[in-house]
């Protein structure tokens, strides 16, 4: 009889976690180790030998050979460099596998070739990766054998931050430092660390290996850049949260296994929306944790991927005409001691420090409202924010009718004195019992929505690391605490002046809170009422980093520098611009050497088709067929149009300065450009045989994986 599979045997067996550390380290040092995690406490270099010692003998016994400092560059992606085990031969020409502390503690990749927005000059090499021993290591495989990977920030030679770890983990202490101000004030004199829980939903494609390999539009750029709307597409909803057909299964079924031996929580799997699509969701985890796990998840959801004969598609718009993918941010803060500060309690109107801290949080998401959108950025994420599939662009608060109730009372009476209750769910099936719903309903239109007992940050895009909307929301909240400890911690009396801060905090910052519908255009004229940015494109919103509001926000609590920041800004400037760039040149490719080919070889078959019918008996009626060569032939020449005209344009913008100006010239000019393209080709989809069509339509790809 085989064995039964159980996740609880094989989950985090691949993960250096505190249950391996507390049976390979002798106890003093695991001590002192978890004081180092759990306080912040120096790491020694003696230490960190012994450690090395014991994670090497482990990574060992799992066949691990190499190992690699796995650090997060801003490319947005993973970076690792192999270093193997093994010692300089002895005399007798045997080696030693050996691991030393120092190699734990610090590596030197090659700083040069990444990304640093002017922060490194090309000839300025040097780099340090520092463990983030807050992470457990864990041993990777793939076809490279097994590595062991250690977590790390990233930082240049002098000392910038040129990764999103770095930023993360100081916005990590920020918030901590703050958050405990607060709750020093209610009198809680025990909790130690006040710590960002995220649970990033990840939604994703699937597609045949096959079929993709033949769309140099999805090799090339992550999305289709041509494509006609099949005759179906999500409009019956039946896909959505439909039974999981059988290629599917298998490929999550498999992705659960190596996720849970990597120690990722992955709980949740279901259909999305749009055929072919579909998502995972993880439990909450410790924000950096939870940033490492996405990484991993994205990884392994694309190496698995392979194996089943299929592609994974992560960005945010592979197909027009359907739902793009998103990334929701599920974001709350808990001490080391278990109480969630997000948690209403039962009675909401009586919890004071759950509506400081709620307001407190509608203050930051009001007042950086900007840099929240900047946040949930990238070049996917322009085709779908905004449209009936994902929030709209303008940043807004669901608070839900309780909460929404409590504060209005608040701020219209100036007590709350009653919380609307959970009622119960009638079924009208007297064999289905009746059971407690919530006090408040969800909103899905909502891009920041509370959730219960946390915010869930609904714009950030699908092939996007989630550790930047994350140092967003930790920086702004830290500041929001630190406004209302400098003012609590002066009061006379604290009772009377909590409530009077709330009541001032929830006036001043009512118009973010929205409970409507985020996708109506009279939300759109309302919120330009009340004052609320709408950012529309990834260009427009890069200047909130560099604003003078931003600057002091992250240098106060020593985040970014403004160094830091403005590089930041020039990287997203070029990445908008490389990625339009390579999507304009896979369009005049795929245009020019697969498209007008094609339409010309059917075309002139069809004018042979009517010259022959014609030559054979000439009366016989050609009509449709000359009516279809003429408009055939019309597209055809408006593609031939749109095509010098886009290759025109794309080559103009190398002209344009590097950073903003050439990133405004491609969202202004080449992306206008492209559209006008694209538009006359699809037409073309529909009316060229389908034989003599060069690549696989929507249909073969999202709707026969």
């Amino acid at each position: 009889m085989s064995e039964v599979f159980s996740v609880s045997k094989i989950f985090g067996e691949d993960v250096f976690n505190d249950t391996v550390m507390k049976e390979r380290l002798p106890k003093k040092v695991y001590e002192e180790l978890r004081k180092v995690i759990d306080e912040g406490a120096e790491l020694s270099v003696g230490l960190a030998d012994v450690v090395a010692n014991a994670m090497k003998d482990w990574a060992i016994e799992k066949g691990a050979t190499h190992y690699t400092h796995w650090f997060q560059p801003l490319t947005g992606v993973t970076a690792e460099k192999h270093d193997s085990f093994i010692s300089a031969p002895k005399s007798d020409g045997k080696i030693l596998m050996e691991f030393s502390g120092k190699e734990l503690i610090k590596g030197e990749p090659d700083a040069s070739s990444f990304p640093s927005g002017g922060l490194r000059a090309t000839f300025e090499a040097r780099g340090y990766t520092a463990w983030d021993c807050t992470s457990p290591a864990f041993v990777k495989r793939d076809a490279t054998g097994a590595i062991l990977c250690i977590p790390t920030a990233f930082c240049s030679y002098t000392g910038e931050a040129l990764d999103k770890k770095t930023p993360l983990l100081r916005s990590m202490e920020a918030i901590n430092i703050q958050a405990l101000r607060i709750l020093r004030l209610f009198g809680n004199t025990t909790s130690k660390r006040v710590i960002p829980s995220v649970g990033p939903e990840q939604e994703y494609f699937l597609v045949d290996r096959e079929k993709y390999l033949k769309r140099k539009d999805l090799i090339f750029t992550g999305r289709t850049l041509f494509g006609a709307m099949p005759p179906k597409g999500q409009e019956l909803e039946d896909h959505y949260f439909g039974s999981i057909r059988e290629r599917i299964g298998a490929y999550m079924k498999d992705l659960n296994e190596e996720l849970w031996r990597l120690g990722v929580s992955a709980k949740t799997q279901h259909n999305e929306v749009a055929p072919a699509q579909h998502e995972l969701a993880p439990i909450y985890a410790q924000a950096n944790i939870a940033v490492d796990h996405n990484q991993i998840t994205m990884e392994t959801m694309k190496k698995v991927a392979g194996r089943h004969g299929m592609v994974c598609l992560l960005h945010e718009k592979p197909f027009a005409g359907v739902n793009g993918s998103g990334k929701h941010n599920n974001w709350s803060i808990t001490t080391d001691d278990g109480i969630n500060l997000l948690d209403p309690g039962k009675t909401p109107h009586e919890n004071k420090q759950f509506l400081l801290v709620l307001t407190a949080i509608m203050k930051a998401v009001d007042v950086h409202a900007d840099l929240l959108r900047e946040a949930a950025a990238n070049p996917g994420n322009d085709h779908r924010l905004g449209a009936n599939e994902a929030p709209p662009a303008i940043i807004s608060m669901f608070l839900g009718a309780q909460l929404q109730d409590v504060l209005g009372q608040l701020i219209n009476t100036g007590d709350a004195t009653s919380s609307i209750k959970a009622g119960k769910l009638k079924t009208g099936v007297s064999t289905l019992p009746d059971f407690r719903k919530d006090a408040t309903d969800r909103n899905r239109t909502s891009p920041f929505a509370f959730t219960g007992n946390k915010f869930e940050f609904r714009m950030v895009g699908s092939s996007d690391s989630v550790a930047s909307p994350n140092v967003v929301l930790n920086t702004i909240v830290a500041e929001a605490f630190c406004d209302i400890a400098d003012e609590l911690e002066k009061a006379e009396d604290l009772d009377i002046a909590v409530h009077d801060l709330i009541k001032k905090l929830a006036t001043e910052h009512q118009r973010i809170v929205f409970n409507g519908n985020g996708y109506a255009d009279e939300w759109v004229e309302e919120a330009e009422l009340r004052g609320l940015p709408n950012i529309k494109t990834m260009v427009d919103a890069i200047p909130a980093l560099t604003t003078k509001k931003a600057v002091n926000l992250f240098e106060k609590f020593g985040v970014f520098t403004e160094a830091e920041l403005q590089s930041r800004a020039e990287v997203q400037y070029e990445a908008y611009a490389k990625a339009i760039n390579i999507e304009a040149r896979a369009m005049t490719d795929i245009a020019g050497k697969q498209i007008i080919p094609a339409v010309i070889k059917a075309t002139t078959q069809l004018a042979e088709s009517i010259n022959a019918v014609t030559a054979a008996c000439g009366d016989a009626d050609v009509s449709v067929q000359q009516e279809l060569l003429a408009e055939t032939s019309v597209l055809l020449s408006e593609t031939k149009v749109a095509l010098a005209k886009l290759q025109d344009v794309t080559a103009e913008a190398a002209k344009k300065e590097e950073g903003k100006e050439r990133a405004v010239y491609f969202k202004d000019v080449v992306k206008p450009a492209m559209e006008e393209l694209r538009s006359p080709v699809d037409k073309l989809e529909m009316l060229v045989d389908k034989d003599l069509w060069p690549m696989p339509s929507y249909g073969d790809l999202i709707f026969e994986v």
